[in-house]
């Protein structure tokens, strides 16, 4: 399979999706849009990763409008997504849902509470890591996959073929340091109460890559 992975930030790469990938023997090419401006041909990608970053969804950029062209047209080809964070605010806003400040500021290491039993296996209660303060609206709880205490929506799932995520499964532990070491400023005024520190001494639990394993067969099976 061949896997287009939009990658919008140098500290926010693949982690855990790699990981999967290559014990399954996919090709994966990363694309830097941000940076240069290019994005894959939909015809040339049989998956389509998107991965988190600074940005909005709702900032008048170009490239951030081509990516919506792009999904667009996976949509339209019934192709596998997923997106995380920006990645998923970028599915929600293609499907004409709005993305929108969240009511709190989420940084750090807390609970997701799975709100359906679509995806077979999917634990009821898991630890990941949060670093986002816009969240999008899926109006349709059908759709919902995730819930936390603080933002309600944190993930959906639709058709068999996207899934979206507001927070992130895919750090090891060396990304959860390359996150902390360039982006600490954004833990200040977060309503999880949590230092840098703090998050680096959390050991990444080891079922998130069981999890985000499961969310990729899901949609590629």
């Amino acid at each position: 399979m061949r896997i287009s992975i939009l990658q919008h930030t140098p500290n926010e790469g693949p982690g855990a999706i790699y990981t999967w990938a290559h014990e399954h023997g996919h090709e994966i090419t990363i694309y830097h849009p941000y940076q240069f401006g290019i994005l894959p041909e939909a015809d040339s990608v049989d998956m389509l990763i998107l991965l988190g970053g600074p940005m909005s969804p709702n900032d008048d950029l170009a490239w951030i409008t081509a990516e919506r062209v792009l999904i667009q047209t996976m949509l339209n080809m019934d192709k596998p997504m997923f997106g995380v964070c920006y990645g998923a605010q970028q599915i929600t806003k293609t499907l004409g849902y709005p993305v929108t400040k969240a009511a709190a500021k989420e940084v750090g290491w807390a609970p997701v509470y799975r709100q359906s039993t679509i995806i077979p296996d999917l634990p009821k209660q898991l630890t990941a890591l949060h670093w986002h303060e816009e969240q999008f609206a899926i109006p349709d709880e059908d759709h919902w996959l995730f819930s936390s205490d603080l933002v309600r929506n944190q993930g959906f799932v639709m058709n068999h073929r996207v899934i979206g995520l507001q927070f992130h499964l895919e750090p090891l532990p060396d990304d959860v340091r390359t996150i902390v070491a360039n982006d600490a400023q954004y833990t200040q005024e977060n309503k999880l109460h949590q230092t840098p520190q703090q998050i680096l001494a959390y050991r990444v639990p080891s079922e998130n890559q069981i999890v985000i394993n499961r969310l990729l067969d899901y949609i590629t099976e």
